[in-house]
């Protein structure tokens, strides 16, 4: 649960995690203090460490964006103020660390544990965890982390590929495989 400040107040829910934002940080503290007298008549309890109050308002007209002040990870997203092409201030999004760092360690996983599998079903099997990668985390902003995602996973394809039998394949070789059975490029499937 985090209570932020800066916008109107709204929720937003999935299983157990819920965003409110306040227009006031007044508002967003009385919020707070009535949540866990309110939970209690249900029997449920607000996790201690995992809510907070972050104050999330938009930055001045002349400041600069402050890295980690006002950023919050919610569903596996970082959301944050950056300008946007015509010099605004928005809201983007991007892939979490943590959520970058798991998939990364997944696929290479993945790749060490499978790579007896035949060829083309390795591939199918790559292709389609891109693409629902891609699916949730294709959001306008967030195209550099999908990226790399997409080149660590190549990489780690090849790594296990070239560590699957006596006789390593060739970097031509990995040329040719590649061109046979190419990974999904990252694609930006939602414009929030």
């Amino acid at each position: 649960m985090r209570v932020s400040t800066g916008g109107k107040l709204t929720a937003s829910a999935s299983s157990n995690w819920h965003v409110i934002a306040c227009e006031r940080e007044d508002d967003a503290r009385r919020v707070l203090g009535v949540l866990p007298k309110r939970f209690g008549r249900f029997g449920l309890t607000i996790h201690p460490t995992k809510t907070r109050l972050v104050k999330f308002t938009k930055p001045g007209r002349r400041e600069k964006s402050d890295g980690g002040n006002g950023t919050f990870d919610f569903l596996g997203l970082t959301h944050y103020w950056a300008k946007s092409r015509r010099g605004y201030w928005v809201i983007k999004r991007m892939t979490a660390r943590k959520r970058q760092r798991r998939a990364m360690r997944a696929a290479w996983n993945w790749c060490r544990e499978h790579r007896h599998q035949p060829l083309k079903e390795q591939y199918q099997v790559l292709v389609q965890k891109l693409r629902g990668h891609y699916q949730y985390y294709g959001l306008r902003g967030n195209y550099r982390k999908l990226w790399g995602l997409w080149r660590w996973v190549e990489r780690a394809w090849s790594y296990w590929l070239k560590r699957r039998s006596q006789r390593a394949i060739s970097e031509e070789e990995f040329a040719k495989l590649r061109a046979q059975y190419p990974l999904p490029i990252p694609v930006i499937t939602q414009s929030i």
